[in-house]
């Protein structure tokens, strides 16, 4: 089996051979910290850490490194409408993304470096650009020559020619110092009370494109396996890389360029620019599991757009109830059917799942099949439930959950802990309880409070079985 990727930079899926055998250097575009993070940067966070995840179990050692910006036009003005440091607004939000990411299991980088941390590294890969004729200062600025990289564009397909100046906001309006309108700043002059750091060209602070390229070669060198991020990014900023870090290394940047799609409300994409964005912290508080969330997002392929409905969350919210309650079967039934404390996993679902990863990582296929572990599993709890005899194997069925247990963490989809609930109404520990006190009433012969129990407990959703031999057992409807 092999793992084949789309390729943005040459438009073709491509099997996937890293540079080192066993090793994957990989590096994701990390969020500019002025702001909570949005369901956009969730799905973008959620599918990268999967492809991790999925490329460790399959046997590679990754060294997966995400940046923070915590420099930028945007924080500056943040900061200065809430009287605050660029620093303490920065350090503030970079706390909330992990608040947030890591609700969702999303795995911590390995290595998260801050813009501010590599200046020395910025401004070195500033001056070999300038020694090598792709840049040149300018009035305390420096430009990179757009023209003087012949391959600019072949990342995103566009022309030279038809490209537009300051494109994606952060590049300023083109200054007389320019030689041509196209070239985009590596180095900003400082402006009166700004932040700034001394360099060879006076105070100042870098321009975007260059933290990214500076980051990745201090960090992974001059060429990676794996280069990541968001659709939106392709251009100027991911151009922009390539053409900074080829033309300072003469060696390819990335082998591999991976973008995943939008998220969509109304057909726009959503972001902070247009105003039509939902937070992560907005979902998680209405409340949104957050298995719901990262399970929402898995159901797409990574690389087409994602439409945002309540009505998918709804589904996502069913669906993640089947697979949690599966992934819980173990934990509520393994002991009492006797089952091994590491059950083996069945090599031929394994190598199903496999199959559809392999294909430009395919999670609606892994998930389908993770829906058939479940559904299997939900069916014999339900025999289980209600007092029947199961219909399968029970060493075979130790084998099934086993087989799902593992699937379902290589995307990152782990059971809710005992005594919570992804549904809403009681807790697990809650309901334990209120049956023990019906139990009480029952043996005192209090009938009234025994339905009375029985009857809120229906009412939200929670069925109560009362077993032959004494004892009573419970399932969601």
């Amino acid at each position: 089996m092999t793992l084949t990727l789309y390729n943005t930079q040459t438009r073709q899926t491509e099997t996937f051979t890293p540079l080192e055998p066993g090793k994957v250097k990989m590096y994701c575009c990390g969020v500019t910290v002025y702001d909570l993070c949005h369901l956009g940067h969730a799905r973008s966070y959620i599918v990268w850490d999967v492809l991790r995840r999925y490329l460790l179990w399959r046997g590679y050692d990754v060294q997966y490194v995400q940046n923070f910006t915590d420099i930028d036009d945007k924080i500056l003005r943040r900061a200065q409408e809430r009287g605050v440091t660029m620093q303490e607004l920065s350090d503030r939000y970079i706390d909330e993304y992990f608040t947030d990411l890591r609700s969702l299991n999303v795995m911590d980088a390995d290595v998260y470096p801050r813009v501010t941390e590599h200046i020395p590294e910025i401004c070195d890969l500033i001056q070999a650009l300038i020694d090598q004729g792709y840049a040149y200062p300018a009035g305390g600025d420096v430009y990179y020559r757009v023209e003087r990289f012949g391959s600019y564009g072949k990342l995103s397909g566009r022309k030279l020619e038809d490209l537009q100046a300051g494109a994606s906001g952060r590049v300023s309006e083109a200054e007389a110092q320019k030689e041509n309108p196209f070239d985009f700043a590596l180095w900003k002059r400082a402006k009166p009370d700004e932040p700034h750091w001394d360099s060879p060209w006076g105070a100042g602070r870098p321009g975007w494109h260059i933290e990214c390229s500076a980051m990745v070669r201090a960090i992974l060198g001059d060429t990676i396996d794996l280069h990541t991020g968001g659709g939106d990014l392709i251009f100027p900023h991911h151009e922009n890389e390539i053409a900074q870090s080829e033309a300072a290394s003469q060696k390819p940047l990335a082998n591999y360029w991976l973008h995943n799609g939008m998220v969509r409300i109304d057909a726009e994409k959503m972001s902070k620019s247009l105003n039509n964005f939902v937070t992560i912290r907005d979902l998680l508080e209405r409340p949104t599991e957050p298995m719901v969330l990262r399970l929402f997002v898995l159901q797409a392929h990574y690389r087409k757009p994602l439409e945002f409905t309540a009505e998918a969350i709804a589904a996502a919210e069913n669906s993640w109830n089947t697979i949690n309650e599966a992934l819980r079967f173990g934990s509520d039934y393994g002991k009492q059917l006797g089952w091994p404390d590491s059950p083996e996993c069945q090599a031929e679902v394994q190598a199903r799942f496999t199959t559809a990863m392999d294909s430009d990582l395919n999670t609606p296929g892994g998930l389908a099949i993770i829906f058939e572990l479940a559904k299997e599993l939900r069916t014999q709890r339900n025999v289980l439930v209600h007092g029947g005899k199961l219909e399968s194997d029970a060493q075979q069925l130790a084998q099934v959950w086993a087989t799902l247990v593992e699937l379902a963490q290589v995307l990152g989809l782990e059971a809710t802990a005992a005594g919570t609930s992804t549904e809403s109404g009681p807790g697990d520990a809650e309901i334990e309880q209120l049956i023990e006190q019906r139990a009480v009433a029952r043996k005192a012969k209090d009938f009234a409070e025994s339905d009375r129990i029985r009857d809120e407990l229906k009412a939200q959703g929670i069925v109560l079985v009362d077993q032959k031999g004494g004892g009573t057992t419970w399932h969601r409807e």
